[in-house]
């Protein structure tokens, strides 16, 4: 019998390294919950933890897995470099401060957390990360809410291609002129905010093919997602939540159902503009 997490695909990022194709985010999940959290996540199947040091829990991250008795191969953790700590000597100590906190010798993927261009020390940043993959410290490495410019610059900069660029992505935001870019230079597209902080639970059309297919509003849109290609990373605190999150490889939406989802598109952001967010 085939369990859950052997039933999420993987996407390649390059090499002989794999990415679930869904994972478990921990923003805003308080510390002292995490572990707990996390502990019910991979109980569910789930093989990909998605943490960063400005969300204070990657300790915990690491304290689920340690208790959940897998092997640590067998769970893919991204971690990420926050807007503090940009340039080529902070962000190789930030990344000794994370591996420090997860007690890991390396992580599977390390983010710049933003592109910070206010600052714009981006591109040195990402010249450690090169660096850092080079010495063993991270499996693969790639960025978050890059936008089209940031993502241009490092690689000419570098000849380094992101492998994955993290970014708001939903039903009310689908960014799909970024999209188009990730697929020419060969980025894989992943989502944060997948469910527009459940703003899209309630959407009329989502709630419609919820009934159709008698699924949650919830599974709906990770189901959109998958078949988009994203890499997606819902989060919930909610056992039952977690467990339905994952339940989505048994159904598949229509084409006239993904266009309908697709219509929903009005560019509106739940989080900062990458353009100018420098701290909360």
């Amino acid at each position: 019998m085939t369990t859950m997490s052997e039933q999420i695909p993987t996407i390649s990022l390059g090499g002989e390294v794999t990415i679930p194709q869904l994972g478990f985010g921990v923003f805003q999940v308080p510390p002292a919950e995490t572990a707990q959290v996390v502990a019910q996540a991979l109980s569910a199947g789930y093989r990909h933890i998605d943490t960063a040091a400005a969300y204070g829990n990657e300790a915990q991250v690491a304290e689920a897995i340690r208790a959940s008795g897998l092997e640590r191969d067998r769970v893919f953790v991204t971690t990420k470099c926050f807007n503090d700590d940009h340039g080529y000597e902070d962000a190789k100590a930030a990344m000794a401060a994370s591996l420090a906190r997860l007690g890991f010798d390396r992580v599977d993927l390390y983010l710049i957390h933003w592109p910070v261009p206010a600052h714009d020390r981006y591109a040195d940043t990402w010249r450690a990360f090169v660096q850092m993959r080079s010495e063993g410290l991270a499996r693969a490495i790639g960025v978050s809410n890059f936008q089209p410019t940031h993502l241009r610059r490092v690689i000419d900069e570098t000849g380094v291609t992101p492998a994955i660029n993290q970014i708001e992505l939903h039903p009310y935001l689908q960014q799909p002129e970024l999209r188009r870019l990730h697929a020419e230079l060969g980025v894989v597209t992943e989502a944060w905010s997948p469910l527009a902080q459940g703003a899209a639970l309630e959407d009329p059309t989502i709630v419609e093919i919820a009934r159709a297919h008698e699924r949650t509003p919830g599974q709906v849109v990770i189901r959109w997602h998958l078949q988009l290609g994203n890499v997606v990373i819902p989060k919930s605190v909610t056992p039952q939540r977690i467990r339905e999150n994952i339940e989505v490889f048994d159904f598949e939406l229509s084409e006239e159902q993904m266009r309908a989802i697709a219509g929903l598109d009005r560019g509106e952001r739940t989080g900062p503009d990458p353009d100018t967010f420098v701290r909360p």
